[in-house]
């Protein structure tokens, strides 16, 4: 999943036109990435002009049970 870094963002929106399934919405102070929608496409990483997008690295222990 992307991260948006708040502190780096400079919101020029790139990253909001080139999501295939609009999963990066304006919050106060920035963006914010749904991680429900974010399939991992990168694209957003690749747009952005300042490198304030990351990539998350999955939780081993989430669903483990």
């Amino acid at each position: 999943m992307a991260i948006v870094t708040i502190g780096a963002c400079q919101g020029c929106g790139a990253c909001l036109l080139t999501c295939p399934t609009h999963a990066i919405r304006p919050v106060a102070g920035g963006l914010t990435v749904r991680a429900d929608r974010c399939t991992g496409c990168l694209e957003c990483l690749e747009i952005c002009p300042v490198d304030a997008i990351r990539v998350a690295e999955p939780d081993p222990c989430k669903g483990a049970r």
